[in-house]
């Protein structure tokens, strides 16, 4: 009967452990995709201190704001929210996502890995883009958003520099940048 009873317990747990591991597993996968985003390597999500770090970078805080976590009692959860405020704020999600992130992470974290949610750069250096060089609101030379485009060479919109002439445009006797051609 004893024995019967540890057959079935064991069997039991061996199910939960292996939901356990998958759901680990998962967990892991979404972090290396919202890594991958923000262009660092994914490999980072796998080592457990580590990942906190390259997280850190990602939202643009000094990696020093660990040691946040090492105050007793409240530590962690304030550093939790830090990192859920500004990992929302790094790919333009809400308030109400942040809440998300901080109290259930483990569907978070997969919609911003596996969902359509853009890196528009570290949150906590003013919104610079993920090289450092700061587009921050505006679109990286070469690229445009979805359903835009761009002229064709040597067509030029009005109010823009032409090619090769420059920024900023020559200034004009007075100090004063020449006002621009009509609009044909």
């Amino acid at each position: 009967m004893v024995g019967a009873l540890l057959a079935a317990s064991s069997g039991g747990g061996a199910i939960v452990s292996i939901i356990y591991l998958a759901v680990i597993v998962f967990e892991i996968v979404a972090l290396w995709k919202v890594f991958e985003k923000a262009g660092e390597p994914g490999w980072w999500a796998i080592i457990p201190i580590a990942n906190v770090i390259i997280t850190l970078k990602i939202i643009g805080r000094h990696w020093a704001w660990i040691f946040i976590a090492l105050v007793p009692f409240v530590g962690g959860i304030i550093l939790g929210i830090i990192i859920a405020i500004d990992l929302a704020k790094s790919f333009a999600k809400s308030g109400a996502f942040a809440v998300g992130l901080f109290f259930l992470g483990f569907i978070f974290v997969p919609i911003l890995g596996f969902g359509d949610a853009r890196y528009v750069g570290p949150a906590g250096k003013g919104g610079q883009g993920p090289s450092g060089g700061g587009y921050a609101g505006q679109v990286p030379p070469g690229q445009a958003y979805p359903g835009q485009s761009y002229p064709p060479p040597g067509q030029v919109p009005p109010g823009q520099v032409p090619p090769g002439q420059g920024y900023p445009p020559p200034a004009a006797p007075g100090g004063y940048p020449p006002p621009a051609p009509p609009a044909v």
